[in-house]
């Protein structure tokens, strides 16, 4: 009997090991190098993917958003509207933009895997997250953004966006 008690027990422990913390994501220690590709193309997509990430999101440099997002930026995340000015005024509202990073060593976007195949580029990042089963812990996770271009700008995105309840009554 208690030869079964201890193997269930083990069971409970290994299952806890096995299912209750996955391995930690981390980013690429040289993510410039996933932004580039041998086919022209690919690699004008990957680069300004890799500005949209850096330039736009990271250091906040909406006001050349221009540059690298076509006017009518079709957009399927249910948080915001279609077109490039509402996702400028969205996210250039947050503030004045940071310097951007001299070194892809000193971005703060952590990148995991850039992934292009005709028009589309995805674009996986690192992210860290409260942990809600354990107050004052994080997890790390990954986020996804997906963009369709058309001559070298974005033109349509995708992302895990979803719509976050009302903040509770006061």
């Amino acid at each position: 009997m208690k030869r079964i008690a201890l193997v269930g027990l083990l069971s409970v422990l290994a299952s806890a090991a096995a299912f209750g913390q996955a391995t930690p994501v981390v980013g690429s220690a040289e993510p410039e190098k996933l932004f580039t590709d041998k086919d022209p193309v690919l690699n004008r997509n990957k680069q300004a993917a890799m500005h949209i990430v850096i330039d736009l999101l990271e250091a906040g440099h909406w006001s050349e958003a221009d540059k690298w997002l076509t006017e009518r930026y079709i957009q399927h995340n249910p948080a915001f509207s279609n077109g490039r000015e509402p996702i400028m005024k969205a996210f250039g509202g947050r503030g004045p933009g940071r310097p951007i990073p001299a070194s892809p060593k000193d971005w703060r976007t952590k990148v995991v895997a850039v992934v292009a195949e005709g028009d589309l580029v995805a674009v996986v990042t690192r992210v860290e997250l409260p942990d809600p089963r354990t107050p004052g812990q994080t997890y790390t996770t990954t986020h996804y953004d997906m963009w369709r271009f058309v001559d070298g700008k974005a033109d349509e995105h995708w992302d895990e966006g979803k719509i976050n309840p009302p903040p509770p009554p006061k």
